[in-house]
């Protein structure tokens, strides 16, 4: 199994006149939410969104549309012919069911906006490269980027730009992708491995790199983040279209209800020879505030805004149900390496055999590290530095011999002064101490077994025939894992480590990070089993990914996060790719997914709340002067039935407008339970949907009649 070790960075400047230095430092930039230059882009997509057609996708604003068109052209009938009454409160019902409209194509407007000014940033990094293709005979020809198609071979220069995404197959660089990933540090790009895909408009720094291109001209890389990020071109997601047949459901009741209640009014005045049929503004007025409009006018706007968030986490999703599903999660894998643990094994400590001095054991191990470049040879040299004071010292080749780690001897030293340092395997140093007439102590396996229990590595030190002790070498996990799994149960996901150690190793290490399961000695095979295991169980799987072998388990995933630095199969099976390439980020990639679904939540059940406010509103407004008693559910004490009807109105289309911020930022997510989660959301958002129409109203209602508009 592919370890996910943090990628190698190396320092390195650009000259100014670089034409990268003009590009975005990050693919989403944190914008104000209300910047002037998304307002403006807003403002005039809402117009451009009264569109009948445009709003069919919409019915609840479709049918707000609709109502207000039919009380325009009744406004101006009655201006024309003279024969209708109450004209100032017509055109004050029209102009706020417009503004209704607006206000809930704004929301949504404002956040393609967004997308649109970021994928706008984007298309200012795409150019015209000319590449260096290696013809049938392998000569260089110079042809524009644009005519190179898949399978072609091209050779990138330190300062060229890469013609298009492809896999490095020869060669090792340093590569600037700050066009993409917002970091300035360039990353290697190396053939062989997990590190050998590049992405076409990054700039290749320093030594020379051969690459076979993977995507044709229009299908690169950042044609697609560029799609993506348009937020016009999202698809709703099965949730998002399930709560809008609900509320288009409630719409057609409702509107079948008022339809109704035309002739019920003309009947009921023909039996009772008094009181007045309500108007058609009246009756569209009740109409719009008794569908579900505010969450009808929100809806899309919070599904777009979800993307807009994981972006903002440098995570591209390919579509809007990747975020929702990861909202919805159950279970997490995670990669052992990289991801729970710092990704290199770390020297913790040195334990000495026959009354060996540390000091001893100490130098001996930092001496025969000092050629060892690994993360675990420094490691070494640190802790002997750190511990006992031992500084690493420079030791001329000419009187030393050096021997570099293999494969085959498992272990690496120093002879030095005619002696023969080796660090190690275990069972390669206790051969070569055996080999030279030395011996092995009793409680030396005894020792190195504890430590493999324990979770670590031991590694033996010997000065020729003369075992010394071992190095505890020890995973280290990343400070503040456990509290984040702690964090993730509470949200109700169970985290498995998947690891290619031991199952003692791995025992030990998910104990210490407190991941409730783990998959020991995985395999690609087995962890495409494990994540069909859960799903059949019906529980929603997560995972990260950057290998090859990580493909089929990427694509089986729910939510399949593959890295960035990765390899295109893994990108391509992944419903999301991390341009940082950090595996943890799929823990704020779940919940920014949950923050989605409970912000809708949250907004649904404000909605509703809200319309049943504004039914104590209308309803006696409209119905007081055919029956009296109706004027005691008149509880705020409205001035009339016109200021009334008005007041509502109003307040209707500002209600939607005060919550685009919430609807944008989200509602803040905290890891509890859903019991709890049900109760703060019918609390705050419930009893506060209910209260807020009716000082709202009043409050408007108050205005309407001192400045003498109803």
């Amino acid at each position: 199994m592919p370890t996910m070790t943090t990628e190698p960075k190396v320092t390195s400047q650009i000259p100014p006149d670089d034409p990268t230095s003009l590009l975005p430092k990050k693919l989403v930039r944190s914008r104000p939410l209300f910047d002037p230059e998304i307002v403006k882009r807003a403002t005039a997509a809402s117009f451009a969104k009264l569109n009948p057609i445009t709003l069919l996708k919409n019915p609840v604003m479709f049918v707000v549309e609709a109502g207000a068109a039919i009380t325009t052209l009744f406004l101006i009938r009655d201006l024309f012919t003279g024969g209708g009454t109450g004209i100032s409160f017509q055109v004050q019902i029209s102009l706020w069911l417009w503004f209704t409209v607006l206000f809930a194509n704004f929301a949504e407007a404002m956040a393609e906006a967004r997308g649109k000014a970021q994928a706008d940033a984007l298309r200012k990094t795409k150019t015209d490269v000319i590449a260096k293709r290696l013809d049938a005979g392998g000569k260089v020809e110079q042809v524009s980027g644009a005519l190179l198609r898949i399978g072609d071979i091209v050779i990138c220069d330190a300062r060229d730009l890469i013609p298009g995404d492809g896999e490095v197959i020869e060669g090792v660089a340093t590569v600037d992708e700050s066009v993409i990933t917002g970091e300035s540090a360039p990353v290697i790009r190396e053939s062989g491995g997990d590190r050998s895909a590049v992405t076409g408009g990054t700039r290749v720094l320093s030594d020379q790199i051969k690459i076979k291109i993977t995507s044709n001209p229009g299908e690169t890389f950042l044609d697609r983040m560029i799609a993506l990020v348009e937020g016009a071109q999202r698809q709703k997601t099965p949730n998002e279209i399930a709560l809008n047949i609900l509320i288009a459901g409630l719409t057609l009741i409702f509107l079948l209800a008022v339809i109704t209640l035309q002739p019920y009014s003309v009947f009921s005045v023909a039996q009772a020879g008094s009181g007045s049929i309500p108007t058609v503004a009246v009756l569209v007025s009740l109409l719009v505030c008794l569908i579900p409009t505010t969450i009808g006018g929100l809806l899309s706007a919070i599904g777009i805004a979800g993307m807009d968030r994981v972006m903002q986490h440098n995570v591209l999703a390919m579509s809007g149900k990747a975020v929702e599903a990861a909202g919805d999660v159950n279970s997490l894998l995670l990669d052992k390496t990289g991801t729970i643990t710092l990704g290199n094994r770390q020297a913790v400590e040195f334990l000495t055999i026959n009354g060996v001095k540390e000091e001893e054991l100490a130098d001996a191990a930092q001496l025969s590290s000092l050629a060892d470049e690994t993360p675990e040879g420094r490691s070494v040299v640190i802790l002997a530095k750190e511990k006992y004071g031992l500084r690493g010292r420079h030791i001329p080749e000419h009187e030393a011999t050096f021997i570099p780690f293999s494969a085959y001897t498992r272990m690496s030293g120093v002879d030095f002064e005619g002696r023969q340092l080796r660090k190690g395997a275990t069972d390669a140093i206790i051969k070569f101490v055996i080999e030279r007439g030395g011996s092995v102590p009793a409680d030396f396996k005894d020792m190195s077994d504890r430590i493999s229990r324990n979770g670590g590595t031991p590694l033996a030190v010997c000065d020729g025939k003369r075992l010394l002790g071992v190095i505890h070498l020890k995973d280290i996990v990343k400070g503040g894992m456990k509290e984040r799994i702690a964090q993730l149960r509470k949200m109700g996901i169970r985290s498995i480590m998947i690891t290619g150690d031991n199952p003692l190793t791995a025992a030990a290490i998910a104990a210490e990070a407190g991941v409730d399961d783990f998959l020991a000695q995985a395999t690609p095979k087995d962890k495409l089993e494990y994540i069909k295991k859960e799903q059949a169980a019906g529980r929603l799987v997560a995972m990260t990914g950057d290998g090859t072998n990580d493909a089929p388990a990427l694509a089986q995933a729910d939510v399949g996060l593959a890295m960035n630095t990765g390899t295109t199969a893994a990108k391509e099976a992944g419903n999301m790719v991390d341009l940082d390439s950090n595996p943890t980020k799929l823990i704020e990639v779940v919940a920014i997914g949950k923050q989605l679904l409970i912000t809708r939540g949250a907004l649904t059940t404000f909605s509703i709340a809200n319309d049943v406010a504004k039914y104590f509103a209308i309803i006696p407004a409209m119905f007081m002067t055919m029956y009296p008693v109706l004027g005691t559910l008149n509880i705020m004490h409205l001035h009339t039935p016109q200021s009334a009807v008005l007041a509502a109105v109003i307040f209707n289309a500002l209600i939607i407008i005060a919550l685009v911020p919430l609807a944008l930022r989200g509602v803040k997510y905290r890891p509890v339970d859903a019991a709890s989660l049900l109760r703060r959301n019918l609390l705050i958002y419930g009893v506060g949907g209910i209260i807020a129409p009716f000082p709202g109203i009043w409050l408007i209602d108050q205005l309407l009649v001192a400045l003498r508009l109803a």
